[in-house]
């Protein structure tokens, strides 16, 4: 079992911080098929080199089509003040991620050197976006901004009346050669900007809270969930609503797709399925007595996430039923990673996980001495998470010593 050198002095200082504001939160191109499996370590075998926006793809699945790393080591961190509190972002030779002190960092991939910080008015928790020369990335100081890649500079800003607490997903319009960036803001409304200059494209109401980023689907729709317990399905052309689909409470997280399915968690402690065009939820899995923490991880055959129990699920996509779960020792809020042959997260306890998909068996954890409650991202063998101390680790594939 792979172990971290660094010890684990300082553990979980703030092993709630992530966690607060999402349990406040409710409170007031189509993807290629998998590559045949390669040798991980060998040099240019991994397929995901980059990983754009939240959750790797506009699907919203946490899907990696590679193996997971079989050594994993830190192969270097990066400091900063405060609590790292998004996901990061990975293209075009940079590294982006936010912080509690309201700080969106820009780091070099290659040199590990800093690039650009922008300082913003209140905590980054929204995973940024990065599409071609520029970054896309909200704030919970209540703007959306466009940022230089190369420089940081401003390029435009949207304003909202709330928040923007999830990241923006990277879409190409459905009629037009335009690259369209879609979030969600606080205030309930769903916004389509052209990624060029910021100007709009539609705007759609839900007409309450919204925590959870778009998911978008084949077929020229879009999906998220809301405060009002509804996944909302709208045209992704122009912003129109299709469906609504009630649940038993709120939705705090993002949804992730699958062929047209949609997969979220809710306040009431479910786990549910819906289909994009059907007039009800598929199924409805029901955690006895704890809340789901994640937005989902989906594969061909499972859909995961994690939970206050401190627990990994893993539950039959098509059925719902309760596959296995793992058991971690602290609160699992950090949304999974799924790799071909494995899951990936992070858990309050500090360290790292890798479970076999199969039966939920350990196959690896690393001891990163911080509380992980973001999300992992993956671009070129790397394992990259950032901690509730301050601390952003690149993990890579060690010697196996």
């Amino acid at each position: 079992m792979a172990q971290a050198s660094r010890a684990a002095t300082m553990r979980m200082l703030v092993p709630w911080l992530a966690g607060l504001v999402l349990l406040a939160g409710c409170g007031g191109k189509k993807r290629a098929p998998a590559a045949p499996a390669r040798d991980a370590a060998a040099p240019g075998a991994w397929q995901t080199q980059a990983w754009p926006m939240t959750r790797g793809g506009k699907e919203l699945q946490g899907r990696v089509h590679d193996r997971v790393t079989q050594h994993p080591v830190v192969e270097w961190s990066y400091r900063v003040k405060g609590a790292v509190t998004s996901e990061a972002a990975v293209a075009n030779g940079v590294l982006v991620f936010g912080t509690d002190e309201g700080t969106v960092h820009a780091v070099d991939w290659q040199t590990r050197q800093p690039r650009w910080q922008v300082a913003t008015k209140d905590t980054v928790e929204a995973c940024p976006a990065i599409a071609a020369d520029r970054v896309l990335v909200g704030s919970n100081d209540g703007e959306f901004r466009a940022l230089d890649l190369t420089t940081g500079r401003q390029l435009w800003q949207l304003k909202g009346q709330e928040k923007f607490p999830t990241g923006g997903t990277l879409v190409s319009g459905p009629d037009t050669n335009e690259e369209w960036i879609l979030v969600n803001g606080y205030d309930g409304v769903s916004h389509c900007q052209r990624i060029e200059d910021g100007s709009e494209v539609w705007q759609h109401e839900s007409g309450d809270y919204i925590n959870g980023s778009p998911a978008v689907l084949d077929g020229g729709l879009m999906a998220f969930g809301g405060c009002d317990a509804v996944i909302h399905v709208i045209h992704l052309k122009d912003g129109s609503g299709l469906r609504k689909l009630t649940t038993d409470a709120q939705i705090i997280r993002s949804l992730a797709s699958w062929n047209g399915t949609l997969y979220g968690v809710n306040y009431a402690n479910q786990l549910v399925a819906a289909e994009a065009k059907a007039d009800k939820l598929s199924w409805v899995y029901e955690n006895d007595g704890a809340q789901f923490l994640t937005s989902p991880g989906v594969d061909e055959a499972l859909v995961y996430a994690g939970s206050r129990d401190k627990h990994l699920h893993a539950l039959d996509r098509l059925t719902g039923k309760p596959v296995w779960k793992f058991k971690t020792g602290g609160r699992v809020e950090s949304s999974p990673l799924v790799f071909d042959d494995a899951v990936v997260f992070g858990s309050s306890d500090g360290r790292l996980y890798a479970l076999d998909k199969r039966d939920g068996r350990e196959i690896w954890r690393l001891d990163l001495g911080e509380n992980l409650a973001v999300a992992p991202a993956f671009a070129a063998g790397r394992i990259v998470i950032g901690g509730g101390e301050g601390t952003l680790f690149v993990i890579k594939e060690g010697d196996g010593k």
